[in-house]
């Protein structure tokens, strides 16, 4: 980027023809985490033990202990979550430059609101190519669901059914198209995981992680206000801790509209 394209776009936030949107749901001890049937192990809620608050422990500062885990809330799945992507990047190896790029925005709102295991298809992704135009190199792909509206209600969230979790994602073809596109760097949904709530019994299990975390490639989970995301032209931070060996990461995620 040129110095006059940054001092544009500082120009820009300033007077606020372009803005900040966060993407990014609060994170706090009531945020939904996935839960896995017997006999796996399960994720904890966020909670926090107490340091100090301005007491004897500490008279002049507040400061907390974090229990969590790598996967809670809205986060980023590295390559080395899944065993086809075991022997590939961790948090911190990711380049800075794979966590900054162009979004686009798959919109199925309609479609999951009449049927909330919908399947997003290869014929989908590429209907979207046709209608928007060719993705972009370094690009991330967002599937916009109406999903985020149950965040803050766990159990409208996972939307465990007799069968196991109803909640919207690819099927095996869109989950190959996106791990096979030369040009798409990550995946994010609305929902508590980048697989469909049925993807455990595809062929393969969950083929996101298999396909896309296999391939190098990244996912987020959890995201907000995607209602408010253009379907193209938007620029994406995705920002994780730094994590040495890190499966995964809470993440701030923000746009520039």
């Amino acid at each position: 980027m040129s110095t006059s394209s940054v001092t544009e776009l500082i120009a820009a936030l300033a007077d606020g023809s372009a803005r900040i949107l966060d993407l990014t749901q609060p994170l706090s001890e009531t945020t939904p985490v996935l839960v896995l049937p017997e006999p796996f192990a399960n994720t904890p809620h966020l909670s926090r033990r107490q340091l100090s608050r301005f007491d004897d422990a500490g008279p002049a500062w507040a400061w907390d202990v974090l229990e969590l885990g790598e996967h809670t809330g809205t986060h980023l799945d590295a390559p080395i979550h899944w065993l086809t992507g075991r022997d590939g990047e961790d948090v911190a190896s990711i380049s800075p430059s794979r966590l900054v790029g162009p979004v686009r925005v798959i919109d199925r709102t309609e479609q999951v609101a009449a049927d909330p295991g919908y399947l997003l298809t290869a014929a989908d992704l590429d209907e979207h190519e046709r209608e928007h135009g060719p993705i972009e190199p370094g690009s991330w792909i967002f599937f916009r669901t109406g999903w985020g509206v149950r965040a803050q209600d766990e159990a409208a969230f996972l939307n465990a059914g007799e069968h196991g979790p109803v909640t919207p994602g690819p099927d095996v073809s869109g989950a190959r198209w996106l791990a096979d596109h030369p040009n798409v760097v990550g995946f994010g949904v609305e929902t508590v995981g980048i697989d469909a709530g049925a993807a455990g019994g595809f062929d393969p299990a969950f083929p996101v992680h298999n396909f896309l975390l296999g391939a190098g490639r990244y996912g987020v989970t959890q995201l907000a206000n995607l209602e408010a995301l253009p379907v193209t032209g938007a620029l994406l931070v995705v920002a994780p801790l730094k994590l040495v060996g890190g499966t995964g990461s809470p993440a701030r995620v923000l746009a520039f509209v």
